[in-house]
């Protein structure tokens, strides 16, 4: 198993924009662009912190186990 990131997903229910988050969370608009494109990608547990405060959820919402490919 390996971890996806729900940013994106969640980033759509709450109606915010990648800029908005970017703004919000003060993580780099190059990062969350990557976490929107890339859900497998290497993240930080403070910028998925920041993410999640600014989501308004626990960082552990964001984390999705995901079978291998």
């Amino acid at each position: 198993m390996r971890l996806r990131l729900r940013v994106k997903e969640i980033a759509k229910e709450r109606s915010m924009s990648m800029t908005k988050l970017h703004i919000k969370s003060e993580v780099a608009y190059s990062t969350v662009r990557r976490l929107f494109r890339d859900p497998f990608g290497e993240v930080t547990t403070t910028t998925i912190n920041r993410l999640a405060n600014a989501l308004g959820v626990p960082p552990t919402h964001l984390l999705e186990d995901a079978p291998d490919e």
